[in-house]
């Protein structure tokens, strides 16, 4: 029986969907289930919705509640990160500090201003996290759902070292649309991708042998693109490759949309995106909390999480094939990336493990395109090890909005401004109140 411990269940939507996943293999059924999480009225929720949903599902697995981390990590053969440290009030100053100097995000968690402050208040608790596995389950695989995933699995693999996976459902839902767009069945697609979290692009596009990518040429430049995919359809048709990232979050890793004319409207860009869906996210559990003691009922649809996929693989010696986000080993994965950068490439997992692929280099514009991605990685996790506050103001000035419209005198300040601000989920070393991962 796998013992699997999800960090940060008072996620409960994102727990419910990730449940339903497991129970569907019959020999996940009987999991035993460890939920923490620090804040007692959502982790209580978690565990009436895990039972919910096994209830649903004719699983029975045994659930247990831990507001320690240690103690729900005890024993796991697979440990499931899912949390997000500062929660909708950091988001909200992610979005407002940024916004006093004129500038404008969708979803912001990635590279941008606040995807360098997501990254420093996030690392190190997932550095605290990876210590407590190494010394309470050292053969568990850490399975990494928080983003900025490349600066945390990055982190994490540099600092503590434990196996860690990086795990995101952008390229599973990207192929989804494409297959839509070409009225081709999802499972009879051929897909390769290859980038980093967030910039990756399909590289390999094919229906039994037969390259798609020419009719998809056809597809887009006929107009047949909705409003919501017009950034990615327009990257697409100058690059050669599709984005495998939604067009909300293309439009704000490159200076080309959101500050020029009229391309937020004519693209329909939805600035501020994250932050409605945060607002959602806080009435969706009190709606889910209300639909539990009311005994109501909840849709259950399978979500291709690849956390269930890995585990069913490794328990059953079934093999799968996944996206990983993982160590560049070198530069034996992509060869024209930094060879200790965080890559997102297609694995392989079995009974012994998850195998990344190496893959072909990225065309060159597509990794030109992809590396100041890369050079934010880089720039915050040397932040966050070498405790440095310099690296902080650099991380910052590879965020393309700010290099678009900041001096470099306002991209100080709003660097100041964000660490003063944001100073209670921060470690020590900048000032913050929150514990450094050492301590």
């Amino acid at each position: 029986m796998a013992r699997i411990a999800l960090v940060g269940a008072g996620s409960v939507e994102f727990t419910r969907n990730l449940l339903g996943d497991f129970f569907s293999y019959p020999e996940l059924r009987d999991a035993e289930l460890a939920l923490h999480d620090i804040d007692p009225d959502r982790l209580d929720t978690a565990v009436r919705m895990a039972n919910w949903t096994a209830n649903a599902l004719g699983a029975e697995p045994s659930v247990h509640a831990y507001l320690g981390r240690r103690e729900a990590l005890r024993g796991a053969d697979f440990v499931i990160n899912t949390i997000q440290v500062g929660g909708a009030r950091a988001t909200q100053l992610d979005f407002g500090v940024p916004g006093r100097y004129g500038l404008r995000y969708t979803i912001n968690d990635t590279i941008n201003a606040g995807g360098v402050l997501r990254g420093l208040r996030t690392i190190p608790v997932a550095l605290g996290i990876a210590v407590d596995i190494a010394e309470v389950c050292p053969d568990a695989l850490f399975l990494n759902y928080t983003n900025p995933m490349g600066m945390v699995v990055r982190a994490v693999s540099e600092a503590v070292g434990v196996p860690t996976v990086g795990l995101c459902h952008s390229v599973y839902w990207t192929v989804h649309t494409l297959a839509e767009y070409l009225g081709i069945p999802f499972a009879e697609i051929d897909a390769e991708s290859a980038g980093v979290n967030h910039l990756a692009w399909v590289t390999r596009l094919e229906h039994r042998g037969v390259d798609l990518y020419p009719t998809l040429r056809e597809f887009v430049d006929g107009g047949g693109v909705p409003d919501d995919d017009l950034v990615r359809a327009d990257l697409f048709r100058r690059f050669g490759r599709y984005p495998t990232e939604a067009s909300e979050q293309q439009a704000e890793y490159s200076p080309w949309y959101i500050p020029k004319a009229d391309l937020v409207e004519r693209l329909h860009v939805p600035i501020g995106e994250y932050l409605d869906r945060v607002a959602h996210n806080l009435d969706e559990f009190a709606e889910t909390k209300r639909k539990l003691a009311a005994g109501e009922p909840f849709e259950i649809e399978r979500s291709g999480e690849y956390a269930a996929v890995i585990v069913h693989s490794m328990v059953t010696g079934q093999p799968a094939r996944i996206v990983a986000n993982v160590p560049n080993d070198g530069g034996r994965l992509i060869t024209n990336l930094a060879g200790d950068a965080c890559v997102e490439v297609p694995a392989l997992v079995d009974g012994l493990g998850v195998h990344p692929t190496a893959v072909a280099p990225l065309p060159p514009q597509c990794a030109a395109y992809t590396r100041p991605a890369v050079d934010t990685q880089e720039l915050t996790v040397r932040a966050a090890l070498d405790e440095d506050r310099d690296l902080v103001y650099h991380a910052v000035l590879t965020d393309p909005q700010a290099q678009a419209r900041l001096t470099l005198d306002e991209a100080w300040r709003m660097t100041d401004e964000l660490i003063d601000a944001e100073a209670e989920w921060l470690p020590g070393w900048l000032g913050g109140a929150a514990p450094d991962w050492t301590s």
